[in-house]
């Protein structure tokens, strides 16, 4: 703060330049595909594996049949090799109706009204995985799982118009209650603090569609936050509105205002609801009846979803003040999928991400995995071949999966040891060190014609096993921009510029605003120079590109001009044998 110079005497300032310039805050790996649970087409943020197992799940079972889809495969291998965060997005089946969850209803307990529904649950998560009939053998669940509850109201209170509603795992039993979560002393009265809705939370994302863009976004539709980590508050059957006296006493006996003839008292939950049953149903089913899974993965079934399933949550993710993130991963996505093309158009459009994307489906050949990328030609995506078998400690057995699967993690590993701007290739930076085998050990004449078709080889080499040895972008025509470490650079650079400049939107477009967002850019541009990511840089803000029409027309302009390192990609050694007694050359 300046101080005021009136009088004479000594003034002594500070001036602190040891700022030290932070890269971009709150980024992410995206990462879109089918899971066990979890909410449909709401990008979440997920910090750690354990987190994605507890919000998504990772095995589903049907009958005797067990799968795990390549999205909690993918998680696996980008936490294990020290990946942060990701922005996981559910994709389900259809047309993206989401408005249906597992619901209950909660039976109200007087005897006039024992059919009628106190209020209605509903879980946060959404699909079948959910529902779990009210078949009962023994007191537990027929088809209660640990992937779904139940619910059970365990204590009413008559007199003070409060009742106590649990949560319990779906594959509990009678005798043996395993309590979730425990909700005492709630009331049906709004205008209550213990009021239901606004202790268990009744927010509910909806992925909605714009009638007039034709955009998606995410509605939030309730008024409470959700604290409950397994259900919401669906409705309230009877709102008690004005359940208490001037005294502070419950109207009991006193029927509530709604026409019913109910009483306060008689419009409670029933003791004891759900202790028997307890079932959540209603849920439409998350998957198709066909499931192609792993291997069997084709252009039109990506563990039985289709390209429109995947769109629907590219679409979602053009929003980048929304979403944050500078990777995208979608398994089981191959360039011949109509969803390849959204998915590159995602990236393009926001200019903030990098996709990778898989060439062709298990079983190809070098020639069909070069002649699919021939169609595309963009430097926010990347491709790479072939697959790889990972063993899955879920299902006890090795399985094959896509390139993408484990990409994610090797993208992870490079940005924890290095920078986005170092190539995410070869034996430093570039080992897969959980992939048991290739689908093929690739020779120098199979990488030399992937590499020529931009197709980024999976080697086996036998000291390192298998390593990413390549990083081409798509883009067929030869710019810096065809390489990964360069696209991934222009990407920080613009995360991190773009920060600064949003802080000077609607400031004075004076010097004093330029020299603002000087005085943070080159020390940032100068800290990437130092760690091997620029050549040279020069940024111009001043008179000669900011002149009085520009500003007349409200604009601020800069310049930046960089030339990024490259990568040794290729290393010649010349070896000359000389007779003895030569002079070796200087």
């Amino acid at each position: 703060m300046s101080e005021k110079i009136i009088s004479p005497g000594v003034f002594q300032n500070e001036s602190d330049a040891s700022l030290v310039q932070r890269g971009i805050q709150g980024t992410a790996t995206a990462l879109v595909g089918p899971t066990v649970k979890g909410q449909p087409l709401v990008p979440t943020v997920i910090t750690s594996y354990s987190e994605y197992a507890a919000q998504f799940g990772e095995t589903f079972r049907s009958a005797s049949y067990y799968y795990e889809y390549l999205t909690s495969q993918a998680a696996r291998e980008f936490f294990s090799n020290g990946g942060q965060t990701l922005l996981v997005t559910r994709v389900i089946s259809g047309s993206a109706n989401v408005s249906v969850y597992a619901s209950a209803s909660v039976t109200a307990s007087g005897p006039a009204v024992a059919n009628e529904a106190s209020f209605v649950l509903e879980t946060l998560a959404w699909g079948d995985v959910m529902n779990n009939s009210g078949s009962i053998v023994a007191g537990a669940l027929v088809s209660g799982s640990t992937l779904n509850v139940r619910w059970e109201v365990t204590q009413v209170n008559t007199g003070s118009g409060t009742f106590t509603l649990a949560i319990r795992a779906g594959n509990d039993n009678t005798a043996q209650s395993n309590y979730l979560e425990t909700w005492p002393n709630l009331s049906l009265d709004p205008n209550l603090p213990n009021f239901i809705s606004r202790v268990i939370g009744d927010i509910k994302p909806v992925y909605r569609v714009d009638s007039t863009t034709g955009l998606p976004f995410v509605e939030l539709t309730g008024s409470y936050a959700n604290a409950s980590q397994y259900v919401r508050v669906r409705s309230v059957v009877n709102p008690q509105v004005d359940s208490l006296d001037n005294n502070g006493f419950y109207k009991s006996g006193s029927v509530i205002p709604n026409g019913t003839g109910t009483t306060y008292a008689g419009g409670l939950p029933a003791l004891g609801s759900g202790s028997i049953g307890g079932a959540f149903t209603g849920g439409v089913a998350a998957t198709n009846a066909v499931q192609l899974m792993n291997e069997n993965i084709s252009a039109t079934n990506i563990q039985g979803f289709s390209a429109t399933d995947y769109q629907n949550a590219f679409n979602l993710l053009l929003n980048s003040d929304e979403y944050s993130f500078n990777v995208l991963l979608a398994p089981g996505v191959t360039l011949d999928n109509a969803a390849a093309s959204t998915m590159i158009s995602t990236v393009e459009s926001r200019g903030d991400a990098f996709a990778i994307i898989d060439t062709k489906g298990y079983g190809s050949t070098v020639i069909g995995a070069a002649t699919s990328a021939a169609g595309q030609s963009s430097n926010y995506a990347g491709t790479y071949w072939p697959w790889v078998q990972l063993f899955s400690s879920n299902l006890g057995k090795a399985v094959w999966c896509p390139p993408s699967t484990v990409m994610g993690g090797v993208l992870a590993f490079n940005d924890q040891v290095a920078q986005p701007w170092f190539a995410p290739a070869g034996i430093n930076r570039g080992g897969v060190p959980n992939v048991l085998r290739a689908e093929r050990r690739l020779s120098q004449a199979d990488r030399d014609v992937l590499y020529n078709a931009n197709v980024n080889p999976l080697a086996t080499f036998p000291s390192e096993g298998v390593v990413v040895y390549g990083q081409k972008t798509l883009q067929r025509r030869a710019t810096a921009l065809d390489r990964v470490n360069v696209r991934r650079l222009l990407i920080a650079l613009k995360g991190f510029i773009g920060q600064v400049s949003r802080n000077l939107v609607f400031e004075q477009n004076t010097n004093v605003t330029r020299n603002r967002f000087l005085a943070q850019v080159n020390p940032y541009l100068e800290s990437v120079a130092q760690r091997q990511g620029l050549f040279a840089y020069r940024v111009i803000m001043d008179d000669t590109n900011n002149t009085p029409d520009v500003i007349d027309r409200n604009q601020l302009v800069g310049q930046i001009y960089i030339q990024p390192t490259k990568t040794a990609e290729f290393i010649i050694l010349n070896f000359n044998i000389q007779p003895t007694g030569a002079t070796f050359p200087a």
